[in-house]
């Protein structure tokens, strides 16, 4: 039986068109709020949500991220609380993707067993563990295929020959490519670049192909998708959501705004 994430890149392909992955910070700006920006991205059209884990230190992260993770552990959220939110996410909407991106820490202080069952038990299709090395495949990765999630691998710029061989050795669900040498939200890859970086991607695997890092603007997304399979729209959502916050905005105004942002996202790659 096909995964929801496959089955989301069979029907994009059915279709014509590349996928739509958008991230938001669990708990940003707060609990409330943040329940509601995810469902407003699941209505918008989004074709998976990429759920980010709050950590105190998320070292590939930009400031936009890193604030919106620090505005999240300030509201209360925990890893507990995040996995809360995938399950509310997957009541509400049983055939969309979900993703939890973040760094091992949390999870192994929650211990990997644990999180794991409580990973699926809610929801959850795959993980995004950003600063696990494929050294360290049997801490994680291994088990995460085990308990029936995708263990997604992040490619770079800097991967390449028998290195992107062996990152990809063991990866599922789909490739990201994050299209920047830097953090997030800083700054943008050209679409050459992209091409060229997917193309030496589809050397190696044949799972689909998603790039982010650096895409703003609808068109950018438009054009990074053409490259591949499909984008991700983070640090531009996570803006938008912090400049709401800051001038005081209830959930319901935020939800419509994040809704019609995502909506323009997808209607780009339609």
């Amino acid at each position: 039986m096909s995964s929801r994430i496959e089955q989301t890149f069979a029907r994009a392909r059915a279709e014509q068109r590349s996928v739509l992955g958008i991230f938001a910070t669990a708990g940003d700006p707060d609990r409330q709020k943040s329940a509601a920006i995810l469902q407003a991205i699941a209505r918008g059209g989004a074709d998976f949500i990429e759920i980010g884990m709050p950590f105190s230190d998320p070292m590939a992260d930009g400031p936009s991220i890193q604030a919106a993770s620090l505005r999240a552990l300030r509201s209360g959220m925990n890893l507990q609380g995040t996995l809360d939110m995938a399950a509310a996410v997957r009541a509400e909407f049983p055939d969309l993707p979900i993703i939890l991106m973040g760094y091992y820490n949390p999870i192994y202080i929650y211990g990997n067993e644990a999180f794991l069952a409580a990973a699926a038990a809610a929801g959850a299709d795959g993980l995004i563990i950003v600063d696990l090395p494929v050294e360290e495949d049997d801490e994680l990765a291994q088990p995460t295929r085990q308990a029936g999630l995708d263990f997604i691998r992040l490619v770079t710029p800097t991967t390449r020959g028998a290195r992107l061989e062996k990152v990809l050795a063991e990866a599922s669900g789909f490739v990201y490519y994050v299209a920047v040498a830097g953090i997030t939200g800083t700054k943008s890859a050209a679409t050459e670049t992209i091409a060229e970086a997917v193309s030496a991607i589809r050397a190696v695997t044949d799972l689909p192909v998603v790039t982010g890092f650096g895409i703003r603007t609808p068109q950018q997304a438009a054009a990074a998708a053409a490259a591949g399979d499909g984008v991700v729209v983070g640090s531009a959502l996570v803006d938008r959501i912090a400049e709401s916050a800051e001038k005081g905005k209830q959930a319901d105004q935020i939800a419509t705004e994040t809704e019609a942002f995502v909506a323009s996202l997808a209607a780009a790659l339609r």
